[in-house]
């Protein structure tokens, strides 16, 4: 038992220390189904108000392993040209966490009047709050400047855009996070050891084909970078059962788009499989579960991956309607 933990500790320490220098954002699988958490033009896209929450729970059996809660909101108004959405994240792994809350706004531009053709424009705009609980940490020098006290706060003005283009069977977006975090930082303490985020982009497309009149599969993909970090790709492919279940797989891995002098050579490429399944309960509730498969090796020191989610849509009635009047039901 006492190896496995240390093989536990020795594992997450190499993950927090790979997690400095890579991607910062918290990883989930489900932001399939609920756009506004990569995309601030996403807001108001379904034409509904709408609720959806999802806790993750990241490489179970591991110590300070990630934990990431989440709750988001969105709506249209002005007949639909509009989009509003809240958004809170909280993400927790090892001795960090970070919290954040933003408020959206999209403009959607209709570009066709013989078809549903838009281009949304998304901005957000909110505060994040670094912590560092120092008291979990065992520090080779116990006089480190960086490691003073027991928690460690600090609370950052941030923004975000983006862009999403959608028609009845297509969609393509475009994002980046963490717009303004890393310039306000710099009027922070020095002695803050907390890990300030910094810009990410989003670029993801998908579209809807349909198999039979109850079968529609939906391919999308998403391409995730730091700049700093391994090239992150998402391959998905669903399919949809008489409007009411969801069933799919994801494939993530690692890319090279472009050369990054700073990266460590002979990283492991592919990262995890993710199976899932999404179900309408009812028109207004929807509930959703994906595990994770580690494909690295990390695979055999955790008990993969576990993540669940609930959806409320208010005023949603089962219409009957084919695929291209349903677009509320597939992104």
């Amino acid at each position: 038992m006492a190896q496995n933990v240390t093989k536990g500790l020795l594992c997450l320490l190499l993950v927090l220390s790979f997690k400095a220098d890579a991607q910062q954002d918290a990883q989930f699988s489900q932001y399939i189904f609920n756009g506004i958490y990569i995309n601030p033009a996403y807001a108001g896209y379904r034409e509904e108000l709408n609720a959806h929450a999802f806790y993750r729970s990241q490489w179970v059996g591991i110590p300070g392993a990630p934990q990431t809660m989440s709750l988001a909101i969105d709506g249209s108004v002005h007949d639909n040209r509009m989009g509003l959405a809240l958004q809170v994240v909280h993400d927790k792994i090892g001795a960090q966490s970070n919290l954040s809350a933003y408020g959206n706004y999209a403009y959607r531009i209709k570009l066709s009047e013989e078809r549903e053709e838009y281009l949304a424009l998304g901005i957000g705009a909110g505060l994040v709050q670094l912590g560092l609980d120092a008291s979990k940490l065992d520090p080779g020098n116990i006089n480190d400047p960086y490691l003073t006290g027991n928690r460690q706060q600090s609370l950052l003005f941030d923004a975000r855009a983006g862009a999403y283009y959608t028609t009845e069977n297509f969609f393509a977006g475009f994002s980046v996070d963490h717009l303004a975090a890393q310039f306000m930082s710099k009027k922070q303490s020095p002695s803050l050891a907390a890990i300030v985020p910094r810009p990410h982009f989003y670029l993801t497309a998908g579209g809807l084909v349909p198999l039979s009149e109850s079968i529609v599969w939906k391919p999308t993909f998403l391409i995730k970078d730091d700049k700093g970090g391994p090239t992150s790709l998402d391959l998905n492919s669903f399919l949809l059962f008489q409007e009411t279940v969801w069933v799919g797989a994801s494939y993530r891995t690692a890319v090279r788009l472009y050369d990054k002098p700073n990266l460590q050579e002979g990283l492991t490429r592919r990262s995890a499989v993710v199976g899932m399944v999404e179900v309408y309960a009812t028109p207004q509730l929807r509930i959703g579960y994906s595990y994770d498969y580690t494909l690295n090796r990390f695979q055999s020191y955790n008990n993969a991956t576990h993540e669940i989610s609930i959806g409320y849509y208010m005023n949603r009635q089962r219409t009957g309607k084919k695929v291209d009047q349903m677009r509320c039901f597939y992104f």
